[in-house]
């Protein structure tokens, strides 16, 4: 199914059941808790309805509020916690509950489950959720290749006006995924739109059926028109168009041309939620550029705007990768691993960071990057990946328990990757020499995948891990894999296994090894048992000619100059030629093995700058005069005492020397300064408490009772208290406790925008824009516009630039309203 149609239908089906939501009737308390939902703002009421929960209601209400909960974070985008909630068997089984799930489900992308709960949702005819239940449906029917059900399902929508137009659209969608282009035209022609989304969409749909029909050209005008101008078409067209001109013009190849619309989304659209997919297909065109432009991925990959910032700097390494530029490349990644976006869709650049570090045999460097990636909480068959490289890296890096385990959890989680999973299982046993569960394992793994070559490599695997502990049962265990597995590619590995056993015993058995190499010589030798076979008639010569070593050994070195052997052959070499007082190779060869041994000067380096980046100065004598001065003042003890010591105190801070700035802040407050000062010197102390806390959250808790003091008395004027609340949001905030500074931000603009009374507009539109920005970052598009109203609504001197913010948001995403 494409992207773009879900996005069509799905989009439609959260803005009709959130309408349905604020046309309810509610008791009173639940009206309460539902007031933000009201203005549009999801999360305060989410947070509201959280809240009323906890309290134990009755249970018609308590039922009523976990819907409403329910519906107000499937309208945030927050699939995951709407799960949980409509889960509850206080819901789960009503109508809408039911229709909750599902669109939960739809929305992680888990059609096949979201399929019957529409069906059951949409069996009672005339229900509120019956229309909506049944064109999810028809959507997860066509994410789920049941085209030809979907078409049936919406075609009792062609006789009803409300919803005529849209069945109609998506049935040209799956004409079009049949690539039935006469049903797609005829239904086209049929199709009247009426709302200005309805004609973008139309002109797409146009545009699709030209692509289809071989006809670039006209297709890239179609997409060009809605991309330059997109007034009136939803979000999901306009991607779609997008996507689809970039694919036509890759088609035409004329990719440069392409790219360019690619690039003006993107900038204009730093924290868009399909920015991944974005930045994907944009890559797709680099890629088939034949000299494509870094600059635009350069300069986002050093701005601050997420989750844009991540994206840019992993498609600028993939560009550094495909240049051949791999040390360029680690060094982006490393910059996006150090502050990623908080975007699942950011794991799938970390796992390609984490491979590139395996590649590099950097295996605990990849581990933690792969449970970075997974605390994004990614999905599909990126988590997958994850789960499985983090495994493999478990593994290589020798932490077989949990290789093992994490295997063994992957194989009963993914069916299909459950062989390949079971095998690696069985080698971890292996390492952990675990027989017995090596036995469940490597039986579960030739029942599964039948693969007679696997079940070979085990049985190798168990005699060569037996052989290096120095286990008595190795070579009965190899001479079995031989025995048993004659036929196999890695026969020969077991006969070079057996020759090094034989050579290593006690005596040592050489007629016996060089018998197994003779052996090995039979069977078609893979490189590792040739390489092993290569180093161990080195040795059997060793007593025997030095000659024959010199000659043995130089042809190792020649035929496998990677080997993790290597240094052993070269000592071998010069102790050979030694001995034949050939000084001068011997001499060569050790200098080279020493020259291999020689630790990196990096850390010397690294100290140097480090040292050097310590140095630092300031210059302080004109402050420290005004301090006499200030003292001075305070000596008199006359009515400017108390100013004098706020001045001192700012000073101290100017000096970076926050505790004296303390210390003279308690002192005012202990002191007989006036009302209008002690609220200064509290709202000082707590600034330095804030500016100062760095990591430390009790600092922060510590500044949020410091400003909870001086916004609690009732006397206190707007000016201050608004001023304290903001403060306290900023500390929230800072503690990632981004709810309650939303909150505390909406409580700022909620006060003062009472009836009758006159709002303190500076603190008041610096927490309202601060609430907006939350929501923004959090790509709660709806809510920040509501809350962008309010401001503009409350006629102060940033009005304005709210009525700005608000027509931007509501042009870049789509937000046209009723």
């Amino acid at each position: 199914m494409n992207w773009d149609s879900r996005g069509f239908l799905f989009g439609a089906l959260m803005a009709c059941a959130f309408c349905a939501t604020l046309a309810c009737a509610q008791p009173d308390d639940l009206s309460v808790a539902t007031a933000a939902l009201e203005d549009g703002i999801l999360e305060v009421a989410a947070i509201r309805l959280e809240t009323l929960l906890a309290s134990n209601p009755a249970p018609d209400v308590k039922r009523v509020a976990m819907e409403k909960l329910g519906e107000a974070l499937v309208a945030a985008s927050r699939f995951d916690e709407a799960l949980r909630i409509v889960e509850d068997a206080q819901v789960r089984e009503t109508e809408r509950g039911k229709f909750l799930r599902a669109q939960a489900l739809a929305g992680l992308g888990r059609w096949t489950e979201a399929l019957p709960l529409y069906q059951d949702a949409a069996r009672v005819p005339g229900s509120d959720v019956h229309a909506e239940a049944l064109m999810g449906a028809a959507t997860a029917m066509r994410a789920t290749n049941r085209t030809d059900e979907a078409l049936q399902t919406i075609a009792v929508f062609f006789n009803e006006p409300a919803w005529k137009v849209r069945a109609q659209l998506l049935a040209i969608e799956l004409s079009l995924d049949k690539r039935d282009l006469p049903a797609a035209n005829r239904l086209l022609e049929q199709t009247e739109a009426n709302s200005a989304a309805e004609r973008k969409q139309r002109r797409f749909l146009r545009g699709r059926i030209e692509a289809l029909a071989s006809r670039p050209g006209k297709a890239v005008e179609l997409f060009e028109s809605i991309v330059r101008k997109p007034e009136g078409a939803t979000r999901a067209v306009l991607l779609a168009s997008l996507f689809a001109l970039a694919d036509e013009h890759k088609t035409l190849r004329t990719p440069e041309a392409g790219d360019d619309f690619l690039e003006d989304f993107i900038e204009h659209h730093p924290a868009d939620p399909a920015l991944a997919d974005v930045f994907a297909k944009l890559d797709g065109l680099y890629s088939a550029e034949r000299k494509a432009s870094r600059r635009e991925l350069a300069r986002w990959s050093n701005d601050s705007a997420q989750p844009r910032r991540s994206f840019a700097q992993w498609h600028l390494a993939r560009m550094e990768l495909r240049a051949g530029r791999r040390d360029n490349a680690r060094g982006i990644f490393g910059n996006l691993a150090a502050h990623p976006a908080p975007d699942r869709e950011v794991a799938g650049a970390l796992l390609e960071f984490a491979q590139l570090e395996m590649q590099d045999r950097r295996w605990d460097e990849a581990i933690v990057l792969l449970q970075q990636a997974r605390g994004l909480n990614p999905r599909g068959a990126v988590l997958q990946r994850v789960e499985f490289e983090k495994a493999k890296a478990q593994y290589e890096a020798g932490h077989y328990e949990a290789a093992a385990n994490e295997f063994e959890t992957i194989a009963r989680a993914v069916p299909s990757g459950g062989p390949e999973s079971l095998f690696n299982a069985s080698l971890a046993s292996l390492q952990l020499n675990q027989r017995a569960r090596f036995l469940t394992d490597a039986r579960e793994f030739a029942d599964r995948s039948g693969d007679e070559e696997g079940r070979a490599e085990l049985a190798l695997q168990q005699g060569l891990l037996e052989a290096a502990r120095g286990d008595k049962k190795a070579a009965d265990s190899l001479r079995a894999f031989v025995h048993d597995f004659p036929r196999s590619l890695k026969a020969s590995e077991g006969w070079s296994a057996l020759a090094e056993l034989a050579y290593h015993a006690t005596p040592p058995r050489l007629d016996e090894a060089r018998q197994d190499l003779v052996r090995m010589g039979e069977t078609t030798a893979t490189p590792a048992a040739m390489e092993r076979a290569d180093y161990l008639r080195i040795w059997l010569e060793d007593d025997k000619s030095d000659g024959n070593v010199v000659r043995l050994a130089s042809e190792f070195l020649s035929k496998h100059p990677g080997s993790s052997l290597a240094a052993d052959v070269r000592m071998k070499l010069g102790e050979a030629a030694y001995r034949r007082q050939d000084f001068a190779t011997a001499q060569t060869q050790f200098e080279i093995l020493a020259q291999q041994k020689v630790e990196s000067p990096l850390l010397e380096k690294a100290l140097f700058f480090a040292g050097e980046s310590a140095l630092q100065s300031m210059g302080a004598h004109s402050l420290d005069r005004a301090l006499e001065l200030f003292d001075e003042v305070v000596k008199r003890g006359g009515e400017l005492k108390w100013p004098a010591r706020m001045e001192q105190a700012a000073i101290e801070r100017k000096l970076g020397r926050s505790p004296q700035a303390i210390t003279l802040y308690d002192e005012i407050l202990r002191g007989e300064a006036k009302a209008g000062e002690k609220r200064e010197a509290l709202c000082a102390k707590g600034d330095i408490i804030l500016e100062t806390a760095g990591a430390n959250p009790d600092k922060y808790k510590q500044a949020v009772e410091l400003f909870d003091q001086l916004a609690a008395p009732a006397d206190t004027p707007a000016h201050w208290r608004n001023q304290a609340l903001f403060k306290k949001g900023t500390c929230l905030e800072k503690l990632g406790d981004r709810a309650r500074a939303l909150e505390t931000f909406y409580g700022v603009v909620e006060a003062d925008t009472t009836p009758g009374k006159t709002p303190e507009f500076f603190w008041f539109y610096k927490a309202g824009f601060n609430g907006a920005r939350l929501l923004e970052d959090d790509q709660k598009w709806e809510s920040a516009a509501a809350l962008y109203q309010k401001l503009a609504n409350a006629g102060g001197a940033r009005s304005e630039e709210a009525r700005t913010r608000l027509s931007r948001l509501r042009l870049e995403h789509f937000l046209w309203g009723p």
